[in-house]
């Protein structure tokens, strides 16, 4: 009865029009929504409304959390719900926004269990079952400059999407048993000869930071897509044709 009603009220929040504003902050602030098919457009608008209707953002240092903060950083991560299925990245309900990156406390162990601690300044963090904290100075770059492979808020929900399976590693919620060995063949191929090239020093259009881990791998792949799709085609066809059919969506044939 509580989902039905759930699924009920979010129908109804999608059927609202866009309020007066929405566009004008988008076209400033998130120009890769610009390329996005118009067909599509009610539809993103739509699933902005549940989401800013079922997600606290809350602002940290002082920072004032406003519509335009809200609308900017609820397309951004909405993008990735396009034509499918969706419940809203369930392990957040918070989003907390700093004015500018942050710093963590990280302890990272060795292989002779010396354990080191130092702090790290982050633009972006995205907790297991809990909130994404992102620098509002890095949405607003990595936002502006949308053919540069970087988007921290794509980057950081797109780690929620991997959660969907029940762990971080790279592999989000897929159909059955056939599209997870698809899958993971042809991201383990891609990710290996990512880390190669790091390891040698060659340039490559992906960011290095893919090279951390695979679910670090699969956050920087999605922000390919989006923000450079020829790229990523050329790179790694068989990941790109992956996402393609995960998101539903070829942004190959969106406007430039």
């Amino acid at each position: 009865m509580f989902w039905n009603r759930k699924l009920k009220r979010r129908s109804e929040l999608r059927e609202k029009p866009a309020p007066d504003g929405w566009k004008a902050i988008l076209t400033e602030r998130a120009p890769l929504l610009s390329r996005v098919p118009a067909v599509d457009l009610d539809e993103l608008f739509g699933h902005i409304q549940v989401f800013l209707s079922e997600k606290k953002f809350e602002g940290c240092q002082g920072f004032e959390i406003t519509d335009e903060v809200r609308v900017t950083i609820a397309a951004q991560a909405c993008l990735l719900l396009l034509h499918r299925d969706t419940d809203y990245f369930p392990a957040t309900e918070t989003i907390m926004v700093y004015p500018d990156e942050f710093e963590v406390e990280v302890e990272e162990a060795e292989d002779d269990w010396i354990v080191t601690e130092y702090t790290e300044d982050r633009s972006g963090e995205s907790w297991d079952y809990g909130p994404i904290v992102l620098s509002w100075r890095d949405v607003l770059e990595s936002a502006r400059v949308d053919a540069d492979g970087y988007n921290v808020v794509i980057h950081e929900f797109s780690h929620q999407l991997d959660l969907e399976n029940g762990e971080i590693d790279g592999v989000p919620k897929l159909p059955d048993p056939a599209a997870y060995a698809k899958w993971k063949e042809n991201f383990t191929l891609a990710y290996e000869a990512h880390c190669d090239a790091v390891d040698r020093g060659s340039s490559t259009e992906l960011d290095e930071y893919g090279s951390d881990s695979p679910h670090e791998f699969f956050s920087v792949v999605v922000e390919a897509f989006f923000e450079t799709p020829q790229s990523l085609q050329r790179l790694h066809p068989g990941v790109y044709n992956l996402l393609a059919e995960y998101f539903e969506q070829d942004p190959l044939t969106w406007s430039n």
